[in-house]
């Protein structure tokens, strides 16, 4: 069995990894923020995650219902979103993802 570590020995070993991680969840909840403030906002609930890779935004929205309402805005909602970062988005993909899970009581 290996001797304990200190959180902070684990950080330091890790730490660029850590920071790459940290980085790229920043920059994915920016990209959430961009895509609640361009869609109305009973839609924008529905929208639990956002990402962009290599021009592409990925948009997961809690049911399949959700989804339809929101393919009839991908023009829009790509054109706003790549605005609102100051990047170009040439494509919008869409995936039905569990709603997030609250605390249990």
């Amino acid at each position: 069995m290996q001797k304990p570590k200190l959180l902070s020995e684990l950080l330091e070993g890790h730490g660029k990894q850590l920071r790459g991680l940290a980085a790229a969840l920043k920059t994915r909840q920016t990209v959430l923020v961009a895509v609640h403030q361009a869609l109305p906002p009973k839609l924008a609930a529905q929208v639990v995650s956002a990402g962009i890779e290599h021009g592409r935004l990925s948009v997961g929205v809690t049911g399949a219902v959700w989804a339809t309402r929101l393919r009839y805005l991908t023009a829009e909602l790509r054109v706003r979103v790549g605005a609102a970062l100051g990047v170009e988005v040439t494509g919008v993909r869409l995936r039905i993802v569990p709603p997030p899970q609250g605390p249990v009581a």
